[in-house]
């Protein structure tokens, strides 16, 4: 069974948190048209997608990329200031956030800028995902100073609702537990099955609602999902994406299409609530 890294009295072990899915990154919406669709259907318990258009925002407007976008805005108006019950309504209401690689810390911060700032104007994102985010206590800093920068973005843009922008950091591994105030969410795992089923979780989690962390698993049969949701609310995950891709048979990206229980998985997690 998964524990934390040190013992302690604080474990996760109730099942009352709401789980929600976190899309990390489909395939462009002109090849998976029907998996972006499917997104913004009431009832999905979507937290946020992730768009990305060539390792970042592309050199001009997509007009399919603007469609995929378009959709799930509109979707999260509806799930904001519709009039059907709210757990059924908020539950489609998910954000669309801009992929910007980190690269580990090695990218300038003007060029990081910039990207963020053509997902703004071009696609009127509601976040941003920064993928491949240091981890360690000396990257911190700088870390800060893009998410700050960031967040002052969304905030002078008409992007962000009443709820505020939200900014994730693509770790996939416990960062410094600095890191956790830099940001809304942390993705503190991202990887395979056989690694995850055995994984730990970091004690200074304990003290942080299960919304602020995020888990992406790939290799999944369909027979384990329910004992990996018991994993993810263990550590205290809230967001989650679940996948039986591998990474094999030419899949280039194990989390860029839809699992092929992906009905099952969403019925599993209920209509939730919006994050």
């Amino acid at each position: 069974m998964p524990h934390l890294t040190s013992a302690g009295s604080t474990l996760r072990t109730g099942g009352t948190e709401h789980f929600g899915v976190g899309v990390p990154g489909y395939a462009h919406p002109l090849l998976a048209p029907a998996a972006w669709a499917r997104l913004s259907r009431p009832g999905t318990p979507l937290h946020w997608a992730v768009l990305n258009i060539d390792n970042g925002p592309g050199a001009r407007p997509d007009p399919y990329c603007l469609e995929a976008a378009g959709r799930l805005r509109n979707a999260r108006e509806r799930a904001l200031h519709g009039d059907a019950p709210e757990d059924t309504v908020r539950a489609s209401g998910g954000r669309l956030l801009g992929h910007i690689d980190l690269a580990f810390g090695s990218r300038p911060f003007g060029e990081l800028v910039a990207e963020a700032q053509s997902y703004l104007d071009r696609y009127r994102v509601g976040g941003f995902y920064l993928e491949h985010c240091p981890a360690e206590r000396g990257e911190l800093p700088a870390v800060r100073r893009l998410t700050s920068t960031l967040f002052a973005l969304l905030a002078d843009s008409d992007s962000a609702d009443e709820e505020g922008g939200r900014m994730v950091l693509g770790h996939g591994t416990h960062p410094h537990p600095g890191y956790a105030e830099a940001a809304d969410q942390l993705v503190t795992f991202r990887g395979p099955w056989t690694d995850y089923r055995w994984s730990q979780v970091a004690e200074w989690t304990a003290a942080y609602e299960p919304g602020r962390f995020a888990h992406f698993v790939h290799g999944l049969p369909r027979t384990h999902l329910e004992e990996a949701m018991r994993i993810a609310r263990w550590q205290g995950a809230g967001t989650i994406f679940f996948t039986d891709r591998d990474g094999t048979h030419g899949q280039t990206d194990p989390f860029a299409a839809l699992p092929s229980y992906w009905d099952e998985f969403v019925s599993r997690i209920g209509p939730g609530i919006s994050e």
